[in-house]
């Protein structure tokens, strides 16, 4: 078994990738563009044997803010970027002797560069049976997404939709709505304004706001990133980014104009991007859960309205140096007037980072 740890700038990352199917979130662009938004380092522990291949990419980030006691020694746990960044297998690799052994070496290697614990966001699609073929209890159940099959026929998407999603979409036809997919940048400024006020609206949390150069680091997508509007009368009044990769197309970041709101034109747009990604050739238009990505509330009850296609989302929650997490579980404890008992059962992880 041989174990490295990669940079984005090696080209091993993209070549691994060539091996193996992936998402946009694992391509070495995203890597660098999410390291630049969170101020941490991109990485990956790439563990083969033969044919088999564990591919483990992650954002590396020091634990020295979180106290204001200070640490004796340099601590780094790992976190996913957004997204689902995921962990990949290749097809050899789907054997228990294998990934036993590929865990622990996981374990063993980050724990020797100083990594406390290390929470993976895992791919409801590329990881579908990954709580089958890992060792019991190695991942934590998060709740369900959604996807579109795009291998049905037109017909049987429009079948699979929610019946007052087919009023709506109907209704926003004749209202005179349209959507279409249009050059990115060429429009990107409308979107961004009506990003901004959705999440406004929304009172969103401050990880889900993104400054410019993010969006500005996005166009190093290149053709794996897509646009899709809504306009009326010349307007644009709905928007939303899309990924593509590996037959694989997501739906990124999105929103409507508040006085449009009540009209639902983004219902429009997914009804035009399904279709659009189906003609593309691709399997699937995978449209997430709700919000933080697992609650089954509102937004997951709009999502599950275009399709009965659901996906189990998991974690990978992993303490590389139990001394050392135990220790600084105590140290946030005494920081918060807590016990470090009350801590660790939030279900918050890493729980040393948990906050009143």
């Amino acid at each position: 078994m041989h174990t490295q740890i990669i940079d984005t700038a090696n080209s091993l990352w993209s070549e691994t990738l060539q091996k193996l199917r992936h998402d946009t979130y694992h391509l070495p662009e995203y890597f660098c563009l999410e390291a630049r938004r969170t101020k941490t380092i991109p990485e990956a522990v790439l563990i083969t044997e033969g044919e088999s291949i564990l591919f483990v990419p992650y954002l590396l980030r020091q634990c020295d803010d979180i106290f204001t006691e200070s640490i004796p020694q340099e601590i780094f746990d790992i976190v996913s970027p957004y997204g689902y960044p995921s962990i990949l297998l290749s097809e050899a690799a789907n054997n228990r002797d294998f990934l036993d052994l590929a865990i622990s070496e996981l374990k063993k290697v980050l724990s020797s560069k100083g990594v406390c614990s290390a929470f993976f966001r895992l791919h409801p699609i590329l990881n579908h049976n990954f709580d089958e073929i890992f060792p019991p209890d190695t991942f934590t159940f998060n709740g369900q997404t959604v996807s579109v099959d795009l291998k049905l026929s037109v017909p049987e998407i429009w079948a699979h939709t929610r019946k007052g999603h087919q009023s709506t979409i109907n209704k926003c036809k004749r209202l005179g709505f349209t959507a279409r997919m249009v050059p990115v940048w060429e429009y990107f400024e409308q979107f961004l304004v009506i990003y901004e006020q959705t999440m406004d609206r929304v009172g969103a949390k401050e990880v889900y706001y993104f400054d410019n150069n993010y969006f500005s680091d996005l166009s190093k997508l290149g053709d794996k990133l897509s646009l899709c509007i809504v306009e009326f009368e010349g307007e644009v009044i709905s928007a939303s980014l899309f990924f593509e990769c590996c037959g694989i197309v997501q739906a990124h970041l999105g929103g409507t104009k508040t006085e449009f709101l009540s009209k639902s034109p983004f219902n429009l747009l997914l009804d035009y991007a399904r279709y659009w990604a189906k003609d593309r050739g691709n399997e699937f238009l995978h449209i997430g859960g709700g919000i933080g990505g697992s609650k089954e509330d509102s937004l997951y009850t709009f999502k599950s309205g275009f399709s009965k296609q659901r996906h189990t989302f998991l974690t990978l929650r992993m303490v590389a140096d139990e001394d050392m997490y135990d220790k600084l579980v105590r140290l946030q404890a005494k920081e918060l007037n807590l016990e470090s008992e009350d801590l660790l059962k939030s279900n918050f992880f890493p729980a040393y980072r948990f906050q009143n």
